[in-house]
């Protein structure tokens, strides 16, 4: 949060403290009715001055990172060859994060097999084309929860060989509050990812040790899909590349609250909302389990 900027009095920059009082002078009767400059050149007048933007780095075309930290030596040679469509469906938070995984999945894939739709709210009417997507039998959508069914059995017993997926990418509680608050996510079979793999994006924390980020997500669900496991080693190869930099410079590896909580060193008070108290105590069972 923003430090709060002192107040000032409109037009009197230098405005003397309550109770005082001075007459003012001829210059300054000058500039008052003649519509000049208030404050001349003197220094209190600064802050009104315009701020000229931060000039940013210059960023690589492909890995979106900048020129100096460039990830692209780590990115497969070519693009992935893949049959399965990916839609990845951003929440606009995520699109400022200085580390978010996305632009580095995107790198690792052909341009018309990745798709990034940037929202938080979708209809039948605004988003024709999204809608057509939803309803095609072959599409999936990847969101965890009781009706969910396990990608790789899916797969196994359908009729239908899945074409095309989607995954929400946002914090646990963007992705919730988009595949809730969007009917249209809800005409897909949804399915998720049964593995016992821990996350590697160690510079973000996580709610439980098994909550993957998007591009991890992705790996797993594409390996499954293309029946070929060099596909998830080939894209979270940058994935490491980047946590180890970041790491190397200054970050520190986030334990994941599940972590904390299982080893007494969650840094929070308990939560006084209810809901958000409830949340707390599940995810604490499910430690002890």
């Amino acid at each position: 949060m923003e430090p709060q900027r002192e107040a000032r009095t409109p037009g009197d920059p230098t405005a003397p403290p309550s109770g005082a009082s001075r007459s003012p002078t001829p210059d300054e009767e000058g500039r008052r009715e003649g519509g000049g400059e208030a404050d001349g050149a003197g220094a209190d007048g600064l802050w009104a001055l315009p701020v000229e933007p931060a000039e940013r780095r210059p960023e690589c075309g492909r890995c979106s990172r900048p020129q100096k930290v460039c990830l692209c030596p780590f990115l497969p040679v070519h693009p992935l060859q893949i049959s399965t469509n990916l839609y990845i469906i951003q929440h606009p938070a995520e699109e400022s994060r200085v580390l978010r995984t996305v632009p580095l999945l995107a790198a690792c894939l052909p341009q018309d097999k990745c798709t990034v739709r940037i929202g938080r709210r979708f209809s039948e009417e605004r988003d024709p084309e999204l809608s057509n997507i939803c309803r095609k039998s072959g599409t999936l959508v990847l969101y965890p929860g009781a009706e969910a069914t396990n990608l790789e059995e899916f797969i196994l017993e359908s009729p239908v060989y899945p074409s095309t997926i989607i995954i929400i990418d946002g914090t646990w509680s963007q992705a919730k509050d988009i595949f809730y608050k969007n009917s249209l996510f809800r005409l897909p079979k949804q399915v998720q990812l049964k593995t016992n793999i821990s996350s590697q994006y160690v510079i973000r924390m996580q709610p439980t040790n098994r909550c993957l980020s998007t591009l991890e997500c992705a790996a797993v669900a594409l390996s499954i899909l293309e029946k070929n496991n060099y596909i998830q080693e080939a894209l979270l190869r940058p994935l490491r590349a980047l946590c180890s930099f970041q790491l190397q410079h200054g970050a520190q590896v986030r334990l994941s609250k599940e972590h904390l909580l299982e080893h007494g060193l969650y840094p929070k008070p308990m939560p006084k909302n209810k809901r958000k108290l409830r949340k707390m105590e599940l995810l604490m069972n499910s430690v002890k389990i």
